[in-house]
């Protein structure tokens, strides 16, 4: 199909596409909480801990975020974590964070926390609890950016961690959490196993958003489907090899929380030109476009919508039917889907 075949799915020229994208309202649904820290912030934290191997020079963190393959990147990730030590830390990084997506015009977003590698490392879940929270009201008082929580289990910690994750969101359940996920490496660690821990979350009010299908194939989809109950997809790379998926994925409106650069810096797409996106959106999936852990793939949300716009074709009108859907698919109320849609219309409007 041509960029040309439809209105919103015509290139514009970057400059001023960029600029639209940088001013655009948008909400971001897949952002890793630790996976956010700024070099900034982990070069700080690094030198406040100096027996960790993560570099306290912010300029040399490019280089240690090179990732070879999925599990090296999970293998750096980890020593990343390893830096949030107190509770001190955990306000500080999530503050942070809000500050890094205020600047991108992100004014809410559902962040992927994963309290299980907190409170292992000798945090008090308390404690824990009360640092997201302070950060997450001072955030949205300061800011206007309005934070959410997905509880996410790191899968490569098994069951221990499934049922300490769900403890920890069911028991000391924090005022902005809304949804219960599922992290970490897909291969070695099957979908159906975590069926349980989600079925109380779920019973408890919590939507399931696990992730899927990003370095394996279509059956962790469907998996994350039947046995967990997903309402949206982490990822979900690999729907674009499975016609009856992407039908499926279609008709019931289940979103997929695309990453595309995450992709391609994990290895779990070979190129960008390579990227699936276009297959899903042309299936007729509800994509939403995130940046996963943008620092450590040298990216953010504005960017990530660039290229998205590159690789589907889109002007303007097409970003920021990009933008509602992700309005449209998050766990935001009615009310609030409305405010923000209301200023991304008048926003689109506005620059004509």
């Amino acid at each position: 199909m041509p960029d040309t075949a439809a209105p919103g799915r015509e290139p514009a020229a970057t400059g001023g596409l960029d600029d639209f994208i940088a001013g655009l309202p948008k909400a971001e649904l897949h952002v890793h909480h630790v996976g956010s820290a700024s070099p900034r912030i982990v070069a700080e934290l690094a030198a406040r801990h100096p027996d960790s191997k993560v570099p306290a020079d912010p300029a040399a963190l490019a280089a240690y975020f090179t990732f070879r393959d999925f599990a090296h990147f999970i293998e750096l990730y980890l020593s990343v974590v390893d830096l949030i030590r107190d509770a001190e830390d955990v306000r500080l990084l999530t503050y942070e964070v809000a500050r890094d997506l205020a600047r991108q015009n992100v004014r809410y977003a559902e962040l992927t926390v994963t309290p299980y590698s907190s409170t292992r490392r000798g945090i008090p879940a308390e404690a824990f609890m009360e640092a997201i929270e302070d950060a997450r009201k001072a955030a949205e008082a300061e800011l206007g950016v309005t934070l959410r929580w997905c509880f996410d289990i790191p899968g490569e910690a098994g069951l221990e961690a499934a049922e300490e994750t769900t403890r920890l969101a069911l028991d000391l359940r924090p005022e902005g959490l809304v949804s219960f996920g599922l992290g970490g490496p897909e291969i070695g660690v099957p979908r159906p196993q975590f069926k349980p821990y989600f079925d109380r979350a779920r019973a408890a009010g919590l939507h399931s958003v696990p992730h899927a299908g990003e370095t394996t194939g279509p059956q962790t989809i469907w998996d994350a489907l039947t046995a967990l109950g997903a309402e949206r997809i982490g990822h979900g790379t690999s729907a674009a090899q499975d016609p009856a998926l992407l039908a499926h994925l279609a008709e019931h409106r289940i979103p997929l929380e695309v990453c595309p650069t995450s992709n391609i810096a994990t290895r779990a797409v070979a190129s960008l030109e390579e990227h699936p996106i276009r297959r899903m959106v042309d299936a007729g999936v509800l994509v939403t476009v995130n940046s996963d852990d943008p620092p450590m793939f040298g990216t953010d949300l504005n960017t990530e919508y660039a290229v998205a716009a590159r690789l589907l074709g889109l002007d303007p009108a097409g970003v920021a039917a990009l933008a509602r859907t992700a309005v449209e698919a998050s766990f935001l109320d009615a009310a609030g889907k409305a405010r923000l849609g209301a200023e991304i219309d008048a926003y689109t409007a506005a620059r004509g």
